[in-house]
């Protein structure tokens, strides 16, 4: 599963990418975060609770942050597993834009793999929760920047969804 998307943040690019460092932050904008630890510099690992369809499953997993270049850009890997519900694994890139002081443009490229009974309930039901899912975070963290978030204008043929696939 492949996804991009630009969201419009109203904070500064410093703020958004503290915030995006920030684990207290995370687990109360990532939704069916149950924990989320800081567990060194660029490790965290999360417990997640996530319904797709008819599978609802706690995944536990590990997420790792490489390539930093603050506050500027990021890359994140991450794996999970949910016992039989299935696993997930994946990464994303992850560039902030000054568009203004008080306007951040946050860029997200997600490539992500499923397996077990998740994979068996089909791309559109996947990826439609993944862009609701990723509706929901971005909500949450525009909240926690101080604003509303916006949906930076997508280029023709882009995919939109994204953090839960990582965490979860």
């Amino acid at each position: 599963m492949q996804m991009n998307d630009s969201q419009r943040i109203p904070a500064s690019k410093e703020k958004v990418w503290a915030l995006l460092n920030d684990p207290a932050v995370l687990k109360l904008c990532i939704p069916g975060c149950e924990a989320l630890e800081m567990t060194s510099p660029t490790e965290m690992t999360a417990t997640v609770v996530i319904k797709v369809g008819p599978v609802k499953a706690s995944f536990g997993g590990k997420v790792t942050l490489s390539d930093l270049d603050p506050p500027n850009s990021y890359r994140i890997s991450g794996e999970g597993s949910g016992g039989v519900a299935g696993f997930a694994r994946g990464g994303a890139t992850v560039r902030l834009e000054a568009e203004s002081a008080d306007v951040t443009v946050l860029h997200y490229e997600v490539d992500a793999q499923i397996g077990g009974k998740l994979a068996q309930l089909g791309s559109r039901l996947i990826d439609s929760t993944a862009k609701k899912l990723a509706g929901e975070f971005f909500t949450r963290f525009a909240a926690a920047a101080g604003g509303t978030p916006d949906a930076a204008p997508a280029e023709a043929g882009e995919k939109k969804g994204w953090i839960a696939s990582l965490i979860s």
